[in-house]
């Protein structure tokens, strides 16, 4: 099996690492364009046309499904990508885990882009599953560029200025962008309070790779004696390693580890 990822540069690596803990036999390919990033401020026309430009360099590795693990594409790129590629190659596309967030009753947050932030797109996914409970929208500015390149001021900076903006009883926070994923325990971190239950996060890797694994039809595992599957890295179409922000966290460390052991 293998399971190709793309994005605009290493937010993938969250959904990536998610797919390796469950399937380590599967193949993987992640394909990026991290010059281009980041795809929020773009106009949807452009974001269609890089996000299939990243599909089709993953799409010629032959993986039996594509992830697209990036907010901003499945936003406004998904149908572009599944009339493209689909039937042939199944197309799962990343929702923020606002559902199962409000499904507790209490207030939540929703962490995302200034452009994802108050967009038609994300205003519909809470009418739809969070109607019933009270939402604050937090804008991060900078946040996914800083940790796309690893810059652990930009980060900090970024965290305690969207902490200040979310409400101190909020206790439930979504993750609205891969990005974010990678330095959720900084998150949890900076909204820690004094007295009150620690935040819980929702992101999306876990689901969304457990939901390519049942397009598939749930593939059997394999042998725990199986050899660990391969990686691929393709940075704008070009065959590569992982770019060195990527190893500054846990899941890029896990799947740099697994595919050196292999």
């Amino acid at each position: 099996m293998k399971i190709a990822l793309m994005d605009s540069g290493i937010g993938l690596l969250a959904a990536a690492a998610a797919m390796r803990r469950l399937r380590p036999d599967a193949g993987l390919v992640l394909s990026s364009d991290p010059g281009s990033m980041p795809w929020g401020p773009r106009t949807p026309d452009d974001v269609v046309e890089r996000a299939l430009t990243v599909a089709r360099a993953a799409a010629a590795h032959r993986p039996d499904a594509l992830i697209v693990a990036c907010n901003t594409a499945s936003v406004h790129a998904l149908p572009a990508l599944r009339a493209a590629l689909e039937p042939g190659l199944p197309v799962i596309g990343t929702v923020p885990a606002i559902k199962p967030a409000a499904a507790g009753g209490r207030p939540i947050a929703i962490w995302a882009t200034p452009a994802t932030t108050g967009s038609p797109y994300q205003r519909d996914l809470i009418r739809t599953f969070a109607a019933s409970v009270d939402v604050t929208e937090v804008p991060c500015p900078g946040l996914a560029d800083a940790v796309e390149h690893g810059d652990e001021a930009g980060i900090d900076a970024a965290v305690a200025a969207a902490a200040l903006r979310t409400p101190s009883e909020v206790r439930t926070v979504v993750l609205g962008c891969t990005h974010y994923e990678l330095v959720g325990e900084r998150i949890r971190a900076a909204l820690r309070q004094p007295g009150l239950a620690d935040v819980t996060l929702h992101g999306s890797a876990e689901a969304v790779a457990a939901q390519t694994l049942r397009r598939l039809g749930d593939i059997p595992a394999p042998a725990a004696t199986a050899e660990p599957g391969d990686l691929t890295v393709l940075l704008s179409g070009h065959p590569s390693a992982l770019p060195d922000p990527a190893l500054t966290y846990a899941e890029g460390r896990l799947l740099a580890a697994v595919t050196q052991a292999h």
